[in-house]
Formats: C-alpha cells, structure tokens, sequence
C-alpha cells in the first residue's frame, strides 16, 4: 500500500503550485496550520544546500475532531501533510499522505471511516490540479 498520493505540475512555479494547492484544500475545508521551509531550514541549521521542498500541516476542524473524539493520541498523526517539491528538471511535484495509511497503524476501527472520507477529500486536492 502506497503511504501517499501525488501529482506532477509542469509549466508551473513553485509558489504558483502553493497557491492552487492552498486554494483547492481550502475547497475541501482544509486550512494551512504549519509549514516547514525545508531548503531554508537545512541551511540555517546545518548548512546544505537542498531543493525547493515545503511541507504544509493541512486539517480539517471537523474531521480532526471526530478522529480526537475516537482515539485520543491520534494528535500525534496530524495533521494531514502535504509536500511541494521542485524536481531537478523543474517540474513541482505536489503529494499528499493517505490517512487510511498512516490511520492503519492505529487499531480503532472507528477512525477507518474517518480516514476514508479525509483520503477522498485529500485525493480530489491532489487530482484537481492543474
């Protein structure tokens, strides 16, 4: 089983890929709570040099809180990440983790339903841009 699912955006820039990916969660009742700035970060921390690659902690209230209300450690698998990566040739690939993945590892059967819906919500993210 795949751990997630992605798109390649070609004749795309990088912040324009951020924008349509914020936008297109945002349709689906996502917000952005974290980002992490890889390249910056492995810079300032230990010097390297590394590609364009930005991490974005996506949740959704509404699903976050039912998974809450199910398992009560499940704050330890969220949120949702989905990464912007800038290829060697330009391209940007756009990926999203699959909840019913990483829910897996947890034995709540309650949460499959939960993840089911989140993975469609996060799969239409992912099929829908262009």
């Amino acid at each position: 089983m795949n751990y997630f699912f992605s798109k390649t955006l070609r004749n795309t820039s990088f912040e324009d890929a951020k924008e349509k990916v914020t936008v297109a969660l945002k349709k689906e009742g996502f917000g952005v709570l974290t980002h992490i700035d890889i390249k910056e970060t492995l810079k300032k921390k230990i010097d390297v040099n590394f590609r364009r690659y930005e991490i974005l902690g996506a949740c959704n209230p509404h699903f976050a809180y039912k998974a809450l209300l199910a398992e009560d450690k499940i704050g330890l698998m969220l949120p949702c990440n989905v990464i912007i990566d800038e290829n060697d040739n330009g391209d940007i690939e756009v990926s999203a983790v699959d909840p019913i993945a990483s829910m897996g590892a947890v034995e709540n059967k309650s949460l499959g339903v939960i993840a089911n819906e989140v993975q469609q919500k996060l799969k239409r993210v992912i099929d829908n841009l262009n």
